[in-house]
């Protein structure tokens, strides 16, 4: 699996994501410290990519830290295994989640905020705002013009497309 570029919807959407950033409070703090955690959503800042899937970047508003980083994508698994064009299911259950997500450094309370985010997705209209941040983002990212550096300039239809999707500039940019 490639590496995707994620960033958070609220570099994107600030005032939308400050309104609308699903936050969870534990009061007592029993299996998690008592403490208000935040979802950072992340999307994929690739061009062209459909991957339907959010990252949330789970932060203790009293630790200030990002404890938990989780990916959840809402897509059936049949969905992943057309867009991965693999059905090995380790790689579709990281693609559909929600699970911690392995390439990124996890505090001790992760497996427990994992507990609680797959709470927190049973909320139907949760994953509604989801798909509409998602395609927030998606549009504005699909928008941007690909970086044209004057090195680039004469990119043959072929090479590799300078937006950096890993298509080539016939079936990227150059469409």
């Amino acid at each position: 699996m490639n590496a995707m570029p994620f960033v958070l919807f609220h570099n994107h959407f600030p005032v939308v994501a400050e309104k609308e950033t699903r936050v969870f409070i534990v009061p007592d703090g029993r299996e998690l410290p008592a403490d208000e955690y935040a979802l950072a959503e992340m999307y994929c800042d690739e061009r062209g990519c459909d991957c339907r899937r959010v990252f949330f970047s789970v932060i203790s508003r009293k630790r200030r830290d990002t404890l938990a980083v989780i990916s959840f994508g809402w897509e059936a698994r049949s969905y992943y295994a057309g867009w991965l064009k693999s059905a090995k299911p380790d790689d579709l259950v990281a693609m559909q989640g929600p699970c911690l997500n392995l390439a990124s450094e996890q505090s001790e309370l992760a497996p427990e905020i994992l507990r609680m985010v797959k709470l927190v997705l049973q909320d139907d209209s949760f994953i509604e705002r989801l798909k509409r941040h998602y395609s927030m983002f998606k549009r504005r990212v699909d928008r941007r013009q690909p970086k044209m550096d004057a090195h680039v300039k004469g990119t043959g239809r072929n090479a590799p497309c300078p937006c950096g999707s890993g298509k080539k500039y016939k079936r990227c940019c150059g469409l």
